[in-house]
């Protein structure tokens, strides 16, 4: 028998509201307003693959569905909005300088907190003694991951994550459909158009939400990161005021071919005809965007030094828990013999953050010109990475 083929006007892109009845949820006057620019935007600029045809519609649901819990939690107990959080500590630096490795091994601290991967999936609390490896929803998700990694052969590589990992806040804001991580694994320039315009302050009232929700009525000591920080500080002050935050530097020449190595991975199960080119542009100028933002930032009078603490990449990486133990100090945080010992454990059991050694990824393949980077990146280059050469 010949196999059924799928018509590919079966999984179309759904419209807003389709996906918002499907979900069953109320979502606000904003959330629907990203929804539909990045719904328009994918329809008329992304070329899905049928995976990224039929994900599309699991994964937009799953987003309505767990905002729809986060408000509903507010709702039912007013609590959870009346516990502050407290001065989280944001990790900020351009993609591959090192600090998905520092987030990680802060999370080996108990006293601190960071979103994990499977509450993204499975909104909940994340319990004292929590055993991840007895849970259900930590198996489920790591299964997804492993199925992930099949579709982006390479992925775990060059992100060696788990279920119980910490994630990226841009998964949390995704949930308002206000977030960069759907131009990771989409081309959507009018969609990135849209939220340049917009703004992320809305997004960063439900970030408020989500981890107001995940402490459960218990103010927690959050560390948080994502390199789209680097675009969102604007909203990341006006909802959490008292922010700290430390920022990695590694020269960008170095980070942009995995940069774009790993933007070509994440597309390829959910895009067709991918354009190395293409992306190789849009790293360029992201990051060109990004790295002058953080020059600005560091200029900024509403944060002072005390607030800040710059790192350099070699130097958190050559020794980290001397770098981290510098962060604690500056922060004036006790750096515990319990937080002292997890992280050691978790450096010894997977050195340089389990990320393995590997050439460097071609700039030419992106058709990326160093001169023209080196003069791009000049400033940032001179004010934060000398030192390391």
């Amino acid at each position: 028998m010949a196999d059924k083929v799928i018509p590919d006007g079966a999984f179309a892109v759904p419209s807003a509201q389709a996906l918002i009845r499907t979900a069953g949820a109320t979502p606000t006057a904003d959330s629907v307003a990203g929804l539909e620019a990045l719904l328009a935007s994918i329809k008329a600029e992304s070329e899905l693959s049928l995976f990224g045809r039929v994900s599309l519609r699991w994964d937009f649901a799953r987003l309505l569905r767990n905002a729809q819990t986060i408000e509903d939690a507010h709702r039912a107990n007013p609590a959870l909005g009346a516990t502050p959080v407290k001065a989280p500590l944001f990790i900020l630096g351009l993609p591959r300088s090192g600090t998905s490795f520092l987030h990680a091994l802060m999370a080996e601290d108990p006293d601190n907190q960071v979103p994990r991967n499977w509450q993204m999936i499975y909104p909940a609390p994340r319990p004292a003694g929590f055993n991840p490896a007895g849970d259900k929803r930590v198996i489920s998700v790591d299964k997804q991951l492993d199925l992930f990694n099949d579709l982006a052969p390479g992925f775990r590589d060059m992100h060696p994550i788990h279920a119980d990992s910490p994630q990226e806040c841009s998964e949390i804001t995704s949930h308002v459909f206000q977030s960069l991580r759907f131009d990771s694994t989409h081309r959507v320039p009018g969609y990135f158009d849209w939220l340049e315009t917009h703004g992320h302050r809305d997004a960063f009232v439900f970030h408020k939400k989500f981890l107001q929700f995940l402490q459960n009525g218990t103010s927690a000591r959050w560390v948080l990161k994502c390199p789209d920080h680097t675009f969102t500080l604007d909203a990341i002050l006006d909802v959490y005021p008292d922010a700290r935050f430390v920022i990695l530097h590694r020269d960008p020449i170095a980070v942009l071919g995995s940069v774009a190595h790993l933007t070509q991975v994440l597309r390829k199960p959910f895009l067709r005809n991918i354009d190395a080119g293409e992306i190789g542009a849009q790293v360029a100028a992201r990051w060109t965007q990004g790295a002058n933002l953080l020059l600005e930032f560091d200029q900024r009078a509403d944060v002072p030094a005390a607030r800040k603490l710059h790192m350099q990449y070699e130097e958190f990486t050559a020794d980290p828990l001397t770098a981290i133990e510098r962060i604690y100090a500056h922060f004036d945080e006790p750096f515990t013999a319990a937080a002292r010992t997890a992280m050691d454990g978790k450096i010894k059991a997977k050195p340089r953050g389990g990320y393995r050694r590997h050439a460097p990824y071609r700039l030419e393949t992106f058709k990326l010109s160093v001169p023209a980077l080196q003069t791009a990146f000049l400033p940032y280059v001179q004010t934060y990475c000398q030192a390391a050469r």
